[in-house]
C-alpha cells in the first residue's frame, strides 16, 4: 500500500492538515478586524486622489480611507495626497491644482445619518485630466453596511477607470486557531469584517468557496476524522457530504455547483473521486496506485487539476473532469502542491519547495513560464480574485502568520495583519451575485 499521507515530510495534502499539529495560540475576537499595509511599486499605476468624505469623522467607518486602501491594495493605483481638501460630491471641483499634483482622477463624497438611524452615502468621479464628471452613485445603508458601500464604491472607481471589475465587495473565507478553538471566518475582502461561520474544538480544513458565493465546502475533524461539509453562509445550515471509511478531504466546488469533487481513502489509497452537492455515492475517477489529491476544477470544467507523486515526488497534473489519462504540468522543481487556477484559465499559481522554504510560484499556462513572486518561506494556500488580478495566500512575515495578497507579478503585496492567532487556509470567493 502506498506510504500514507502522514508519513510524508511534510504532507502535501495542502499543508492544509497541519492545522492539526500546530500548537496553541491567542484567540481571534469575533469581529476581527486587520490593519492593511500595502508594499511595493506597481510598472502601471493610476494616480488618484481621494478626498476624505464630508462627514467621515462622525461615521463608524471612514468612507474615503477604506475606497483609498482597496484601490491601493489592488495595485492598479497610487493615491495623491488630499491633506486639508474640503470636497464633496456636490459641487464641480477646481480640477487644476488637483492636475498640478499629477492625479488622473479624484473622488469624491459625503456621508450622513439619517433620521431613521441609517446612513446616506454619495461619491462622484472625476476626471482630472479632461475636466469631466465620470459619475457617480449615492446608496442609504444600515451602519453595520458602511464598509461594503465603500467597497462598491471602490469597485466602481476600479471598472470606471481600468475596464475590468473591481473585487473589493467580495468576501475570502479562512480559518483560524486561538487556544483549543478553531473557527471557520467569512470576511470583506480586505480582511475586515470578519464573522465566524462555524467554531469547533477539532480542526476544520480546506474551505472552498462555491460559484454562486452561497456555500462553503470545508473538512471537520469533529467526529475525529476528517469529513466533509457543505455550510450555507446566508443561514448557517450546513449537510453531510463525504463521511466515508478512512479519509474524506480536499473538496472542490465544480463551476455548475452540481458537483464536487474530493480526495477518499476509503479503498486503500488517497484518490480522487466526485460526488453530487447534496450528496450520495462516490464516483471514482483516478486508479492508481499513487497518492491522488488537491483537485481543482477549470473554470469551464472540462479539466480537473490535481496533486500526485506518480512520477515520485508530489506534482501538479491535469485530467478530463470525468478522468482519463493525466498530463502532467508542473516540470520546474521537485516538490509541487496546491494548486489554483485564474479564472481566465491564464495563469497557475500553486507552492513550490525549494530548498526546504515553501514559495508562491505563478506559471504562465500557455508558456510554461514559472516566476517566484514572494520573498517569504512558508507561503501555502494560494487564492486567485475572482477578477483574476490578485492572489491571496496564507504565510509567516517577520515571525507572524498572516493572509497576505499580491498582484499575479508579485510587485505589489498587501499584508492583511491580525490581532493574534493562527491565519490559514485563505479562499476568495465569486463575484457577489
Amino acid at each position: 500500500m502506498k506510504t500514507p499521507l502522514s508519513s510524508m515530510q511534510p504532507t502535501f495534502t495542502g499543508r492544509r492538515q497541519a492545522l492539526a499539529a500546530l500548537g496553541a495560540l491567542a484567540a481571534v475576537p469575533a469581529l476581527a478586524q486587520f490593519r492593511v499595509e500595502v508594499t511595493g511599486v506597481g510598472t502601471t499605476q493610476l494616480p488618484i486622489a481621494i478626498a476624505a468624505f464630508r462627514g467621515d469623522a462622525e461615521a463608524p467607518q471612514k468612507i474615503g480611507a477604506i475606497v483609498q486602501a482597496d484601490l491601493e491594495r489592488s495595485g492598479q493605483f497610487r493615491p495623491v495626497d488630499t491633506a486639508g481638501a474640503a470636497l464633496d460630491e456636490t459641487s464641480r471641483p477646481d480640477v487644476s491644482p488637483w492636475r498640478q499634483k499629477g492625479a488622473d482622477s479624484l473622488a469624491v463624497g459625503s456621508v450622513s445619518r439619517l433620521a431613521d438611524g441609517r446612513y446616506d452615502v454619495r461619491f462622484r468621479l472625476w476626471d482630472v485630466v479632461r475636466g469631466q464628471d465620470l459619475g457617480g452613485q449615492s446608496f442609504v445603508v444600515a451602519g453595520g453596511d458602511l464598509r461594503l458601500a465603500a467597497h462598491r464604491i471602490a469597485d466602481m472607481i476600479y471598472e470606471k477607470l481600468t475596464g475590468e471589475k473591481g473585487v473589493f465587495s467580495t468576501r475570502i473565507a479562512y480559518v483560524t486557531k486561538g487556544g483549543t478553538r478553531y473557527n471557520l471566518w467569512v470576511a470583506d475582502a480586505d480582511g475586515e469584517n470578519a464573522q465566524s461561520a462555524l467554531a469547533s474544538p477539532e480542526p476544520i480544513i480546506s474551505p472552498a468557496w462555491s460559484a454562486n458565493g452561497g456555500q462553503l465546502a470545508y473538512v471537520s475533524f469533529e467526529s475525529r476524522k476528517p469529513v466533509v461539509y457543505v455550510h450555507d453562509v446566508s443561514t448557517g445550515q450546513r449537510r453531510l457530504i463525504a463521511n466515508f471509511r478512512g479519509s474524506n478531504s480536499a473538496p472542490a466546488w465544480s463551476p455548475d455547483g452540481r458537483t464536487l469533487a474530493v480526495t477518499l481513502t476509503r479503498d486503500g489509497g488517497s484518490q480522487l473521486y466526485t460526488i453530487a452537492s447534496s450528496g450520495g455515492e462516490a464516483k471514482r475517477l483516478t486508479q492508481s496506485g499513487s497518492i491522488d489529491t488537491e483537485p481543482l476544477y477549470s473554470a469551464d470544467g472540462r479539466n480537473i487539476y490535481f496533486v500526485s507523486d506518480r512520477g515520485g515526488a508530489p506534482q501538479i497534473y491535469r485530467m478530463g473532469a470525468g478522468g482519463g489519462e493525466p498530463q502532467r504540468v508542473t516540470f520546474t522543481g521537485s516538490y509541487n502542491i496546491s494548486p489554483a487556477l485564474s479564472p481566465d484559465g491564464r495563469w497557475l499559481a500553486y507552492i513550490s519547495r525549494i530548498s526546504g522554504a515553501f514559495k508562491l510560484q505563478v506559471m504562465e499556462l500557455a508558456s510554461g513560464n514559472v516566476v517566484s513572486v514572494t520573498e517569504t518561506t512558508s507561503d501555502e494556500s494560494p487564492s486567485f480574485a475572482p477578477n483574476g488580478r490578485l492572489i491571496v495566500y496564507a504565510t509567516r512575515q517577520n515571525g507572524r502568520e498572516a493572509l497576505m495578497t499580491t498582484t499575479i507579478d508579485g510587485k505589489i503585496k498587501a499584508r492583511l495583519a491580525g490581532q493574534g492567532g493562527d491565519i490559514r487556509e485563505p479562499d476568495w470567493g465569486p463575484f457577489q451575485r
